[in-house]
């Protein structure tokens, strides 16, 4: 079902962790383990016992082959 994703999943959670860099690394974890390759950090704070984290995974940037476009054949 990922090919009807016009541009990009966000996810965010809040993940136990023992230091900002470490969450990031644990949600590009997720992201990579989700199948999404092109992954960015959109935010992230530090916060006691974990972080909370927003990521991006782009399935498609601008000017890529659309896979929403050819499931409406066009």
């Amino acid at each position: 079902m990922k090919e009807k994703i016009m541009d990009a999943l966000d996810v965010e959670t809040f993940i136990v962790c023992a230091s900002e860099a470490e969450g990031k690394a644990i949600m590009l974890s997720i992201l990579e383990e989700m199948g999404l390759r092109d992954t960015d950090i959109v935010f992230a704070e530090f916060a006691g016992m974990g972080a909370r984290i927003r990521a991006r995974g782009y399935l498609h940037r601008p000017g890529d082959q659309y896979g929403w476009l050819a499931a409406r054949g066009e």
